[in-house]
């Protein structure tokens, strides 16, 4: 449950999901109609006054994965899915409802050549680790 001073607004995350397609056309030149679609999505949040921050990723074959067995540290480098869509990058909004968050997920260019998951966060478990008893 949110404390009632967080006021009315909800922060999301939305996970984007591209192809390899769309990591691709990250180095495209000035006249890329994808990247074009990125800049003016940006404009848009921050003119609305919901983007609280984010950032894209590189690609998922920098990525290392680390994990803790038996008190033994397993390092795996590169992606750890092997699926046709890799997280790529992530932003934080502030809005008024999942609706709302879902109908600009729905605006995101990434949607068109990937996916968006739309997730709450969760402010209340950030507090129990951050507050001490």
């Amino acid at each position: 449950m949110r404390p009632a001073a967080w006021g009315a607004n909800m922060q999301y995350a939305f996970l984007i999901y591209e192809n390899n397609d769309a990591f691709a056309r990250r180095t495209a030149g000035e006249g890329d109609a994808y990247i074009a679609a990125w800049r003016s999505y940006y404009r848009a949040c921050v003119e609305a006054g919901i983007y609280v921050g984010g950032d894209p990723l590189h690609p998922p074959e920098t990525g290392t994965t680390v994990r803790q067995k038996d008190g033994k540290r397993s390092v795996q480098d590169g992606p750890y899915a092997n699926t046709k869509e890799q997280l790529a990058g992530f932003i934080i909004m502030e809005l008024p409802s999942l609706d709302a968050a879902m109908d600009w997920a729905a605006r995101c260019p990434a949607t068109t050549m990937g996916a968006v998951e739309v997730r709450p966060l969760a402010h209340e478990a950030k507090q129990r680790i951050v507050n001490e008893p």
